[in-house]
């Protein structure tokens, strides 16, 4: 089973770009996403720019609305995401645990829909 792992984090709880906390962090991501692959379970992710690069866009009576920045105004942002093929929850949940984000931010664990699956 496919899980998307969203990683929401408070701009002002994340280590500072240049100190050692981050290199620390930089490192400990670098650690999960090669255990990831190692382990057989990566299918994809990436980081995401900042908030102020977002687009949000919605059609409201038939015309497209764009906005500058994210829809929801949420004091965590998302910053990232992996994609992992697992065999169920809890071993999504344990990959999870290895996401630097979960000492100061959220990783939330989301089933991926199969389309291709009868129910």
């Amino acid at each position: 089973m496919k899980y998307m792992l969203l990683l929401y984090a408070a701009p002002d709880k994340e280590p500072v770009y240049g100190t050692p906390e981050f290199d620390e962090m930089m490192t400990a991501f670098a650690a999960t996403s090669e255990a990831y692959k190692n382990d057989g379970v990566l299918v994809g992710g990436e980081g995401l720019q900042g908030i102020e690069a977002a687009t949000s866009l919605r059609i409201k009576s038939g015309k497209v609305e764009t906005m500058d920045g994210p829809f929801a105004e949420t004091r965590e942002h998302l910053g990232g995401y992996y994609i992992i093929d697992v065999a169920d929850l809890d071993t999504a949940l344990k990959y999870a645990e290895m996401i630097p984000i979960a000492h100061f931010g959220t990783i939330e664990v989301r089933p991926l829909l199969d389309y291709d699956q009868e129910h």
